[in-house]
Order: structure tokens, then C-alpha cells, then sequence
């Protein structure tokens, strides 16, 4: 489902370039919940933003569904991003004075769907992730765990087949950061859908079946994720990154 061929991305900082991405090679053969790990600046996020076409490669093969998505015009790239990827970001983008269903909805009236095709599909995806009694709350009215799985439904509004989650329990407590990660293997799983996930907590990592590692733009290793708890897996990921 996802791959990348030596990839690479520079950012123009104060006058100098600092390379985030150095020669990333890796791939996702089959669907399911994966992890991206690494320390802050090891470009991690850089990379999902490549895979969601939000940022452009430099240089490098992408290829998402056996479809080259480097090089793209941005005619094209904006069909990508509704049709064929998904993404959940750290802050929930819920706009304050919409409802849950038609915060899910929104994507799709922007994009010229009928409008009640949409408001059904939004109410089918938050009764899937548990939030069917919610649908008429606005953001406020909704926990941190609500707000961030209504962000999710609403990327699920065109059925993707890849969701890319950037640091998704950045804001939430501990038990709602259990659950999210339970719903995302879940979409997994029970849905068919290849996730990606952008952490750097082995907790996390733990819920996922394999963990590619960044560290200093390159990767550095991977791990198989499957039957290991988070200690486990801590102990490797420090391995890999030496230290």
C-alpha cells in the first residue's frame, strides 16, 4: 500500500538548509496499524506530510495504493487528498460553532456532495466510533477523546484506504489515549485500512504491528511490534536510535 524510494526533504531555515529527510527507503506491503517513532527533528511528521501530499518531496519515489504520488500537479494532489488518504492531526480542527455531524460533514459540502448523502455518511461514522449520541453536540460540549474521534470520522468521510494520524494523543489523557489507539486498530483491522501513525511514545507503538524508526532524517531500523508490551519495545527503539 505505501512506498518510498529514497526520499528526500530540505526546509530553507534563517538562510541555511537543514535537511530533514536524508534518503528514506521503506515499504507497507499489506493494510494494517503501523507506527512511525522517532525524537523530535528526525523527521517523522515531515515524512507523513509527504505521504499525505500536504508537503512535496524533493527528491525520491512515493507511491501510495500502487499510484506515484511525488511529482503530482496540485490538481491532482487535492483528488489524492480527498479520495485516497486520510488525516488526523494533534489539534482536533473542529470548528467550534458546527456540530459533530456536520464538523464530519463539512469536507464533503465544501467538495459539492449532496448535502444529505453527507449528513447520513457522518452519522454512520460516528455511530461506528461511538459517538451516535453525540452527533448534535458542538465541540465544547464534547471531551478531548470525542473531539479527536469526531476528527477522525470526518477523515473517513470518503473512505479512504490509508489514515495517517500525526501525534493524535498529543492532547489527551491517558485513558482516552488507550481508547484512540484502540479505535485505530480497530479501522485496521475490522475496516481493511492501512494506518499510519507519527508517535514517539513506545505505548503507542505498542498497539501497532510493525514500527519503522527515523533518527537524524534516515531510517534506522524497524521493529516488529506484535506481542511486545511497551517496555519491550522502548528498550529496542533506544537501541536503534544509540542511546
Amino acid at each position: 500500500m505505501i512506498r518510498c524510494a529514497d526520499v528526500t526533504k530540505s526546509y530553507d531555515l534563517a538562510g541555511r538548509s537543514v535537511a530533514a529527510l536524508r534518503g528514506v527507503s521503506f515499504e507497507i506491503p499489506a493494510r494494517g496499524f503501523y507506527a512511525i517513532m522517532g525524537a523530535s527533528g528526525s523527521g517523522k511528521s515531515t515524512l507523513l506530510h509527504l505521504l499525505g501530499g500536504i508537503d512535496a518531496a524533493d527528491s525520491g519515489e512515493i507511491e501510495i495504493g500502487q499510484a506515484r504520488i511525488d511529482g503530482l500537479d496540485e490538481a491532482r494532489l487535492t483528488r489524492f487528498r480527498r479520495r485516497g488518504v486520510g488525516i488526523v492531526f494533534q489539534q482536533f480542527n473542529l470548528i467550534a460553532t458546527m456540530t459533530a455531524a456536520d464538523n464530519v460533514a463539512l469536507p464533503g459540502l465544501i467538495a459539492g456532495e449532496p448535502a444529505g448523502a453527507m449528513r447520513e455518511r457522518a452519522l454512520s461514522l460516528l455511530e461506528r466510533l461511538g459517538l451516535g449520541d453525540r452527533a448534535s453536540h458542538r465541540p465544547e460540549a464534547l471531551s478531548g477523546g470525542e473531539q479527536q474521534r469526531v476528527a477522525i470520522a470526518r477523515s473517513l468521510l470518503f473512505e479512504p484506504p490509508v489514515l495517517l494520524a500525526d501525534e493524535p494523543t498529543g492532547n489527551l489523557d491517558s485513558a482516552s489515549s488507550e481508547k484512540l489507539w484502540s479505535v485505530l486498530g480497530e479501522l485496521a483491522s475490522e475496516h481493511e485500512m492501512t494506518v499510519v501513525m507519527v508517535t514517539h511514545e513506545p505505548a503507542a507503538a505498542a498497539h501497532c504491528e510493525r514500527v519503522l524508526v527515523l533518527r537524524d532524517g534516515l531510517v534506522a531500523g524497524e521493529i516488529n511490534a506484535e506481542h511486545r508490551d511497551a517496555g519491550d519495545l522502548a528498550a529496542e527503539y533506544q537501541r536503534l536510535c544509540g542511546a
